[in-house]
């Protein structure tokens, strides 16, 4: 019986997680994705999307890059990367669930445009204001 528990804990925990079919990794798919892409700024974020009909793959896929121009050092990119990641995988619940019930796919790339290092409570307020316009768009 303690097994199962810790099963289910696990369970329910990956329910939030960032995971390898949800991220936007293939360098083919971004190219297409910067080509034909449509794009709007959402204060330091430059937000790139596209729907597609799904192929079966997951219903959101995200990206994140930052610039070397504003930040040479690959620690600093790095820790705006992950701050994005994380604001994204923790406030894309219900425009995940709009994707499952239209059955399309949507890949996103957020590139950051800022000059300073962000903190984290900024970054949330972007991506959520991203993430309510990309509703918008897609209802």
């Amino acid at each position: 019986m303690p097994g199962l528990f810790i099963f289910t804990v696990l369970e329910k925990a990956k329910q939030h997680t960032l995971g390898r079919e949800e991220r936007l990794k293939s360098r083919k798919q971004i190219e297409v994705l910067f080509q034909k892409a449509s794009s709007f700024n959402s204060g330091f974020l430059k937000v790139y999307h596209q729907l597609e009909a799904n192929a079966g793959a997951a219903s959101l896929q995200f990206g994140a890059g930052v610039g070397k121009r504003h930040f040479k050092k690959a620690v600093h990119r790095n820790r705006i990367k992950r701050l994005m990641r994380e604001a994204w995988r923790l406030n894309n619940t219900a425009l995940k669930e709009q994707m499952q019930n239209q059955t399309r796919q949507l890949s996103v790339f957020f590139i950051f445009t800022g000059k300073e290092l962000p903190d984290y409570e900024s970054i949330v307020e972007k991506t959520k204001a991203a993430l309510e316009r990309l509703q918008k768009l897609y209802a």
